[in-house]
């Protein structure tokens, strides 16, 4: 997967690829589909969700440049294999869910698998985690129409996020730096996520 998927489709942070290379990802996806676990798609995690294909997974872990000193908040636990990723990356990850029975499916499996530096709850991931900001980084794993106020006000200053913003049938990959409390953004690629729901979440 790492070689034929990332290294040649141009993903060339080491830190990012030993961290794919580390995290098995067939522990992260429903019995059902492990035999494509390292397969170039999405795979479907229960309701209605999906665990990203790799490529793109390891594309928005390399532009958010993440320092081992990093504390992230990770929008979308699903399944928790970006959790898991990104915990290996940076110091902190605080992950919110609104589905409870994913956001304790992927507990149960990044505690089992010894990933102890992560924080999860259940609730609308558009509002952030507050009481843990400002974060160096965030990762928006479902696609915004616009990149939501409480997520850019939670981001440190010098901060990154990556967030897929459009509609349901097009969306491109924004890279969102804060600097001096504004917004800059670059597009990165197109991209086909989930839609980021906003309002009560699944208990």
């Amino acid at each position: 997967m790492v070689r034929a998927q990332l290294e040649e489709r141009g993903i060339r942070d080491v830190r990012v690829l030993a961290a794919m290379s580390a995290v098995p990802r067939h522990e992260f996806v429903p019995e059902s589909v492990r035999q494509d676990a390292y397969e170039d798609h999405p795979l479907p995690i229960g309701e209605g969700q999906t665990i990203s294909q790799p490529y793109i997974v390891a594309a928005m872990l390399e532009h958010l440049a993440l320092r081992p000193t990093d504390r992230v908040l990770e929008v979308g636990t699903g399944s928790g294999y970006a959790t898991a990723l990104l915990s290996m990356l940076s110091a902190e990850v605080f992950s919110v869910e609104r589905y409870a029975s994913l956001a304790a499916s992927a507990e149960d499996t990044l505690v089992r698998l010894g990933y102890g530096n992560v924080k999860i709850k259940v609730d609308d991931g558009s509002l952030g985690w507050s009481e843990h900001a400002p974060f160096d980084a965030i990762l928006v794993s479902a696609a915004a129409g616009d990149v939501p106020g409480a997520l850019f006000d939670q981001l440190g200053e010098e901060g990154r996020m990556i967030i897929p913003v459009g509609s349901p049938v097009m969306q491109e990959l924004l890279l969102i730096t804060k600097r001096d409390g504004r917004r800059e953004a670059r597009v990165l690629e197109g991209c086909r996520f989930v839609p980021l729901v906003e309002g009560d979440v699944h208990r």
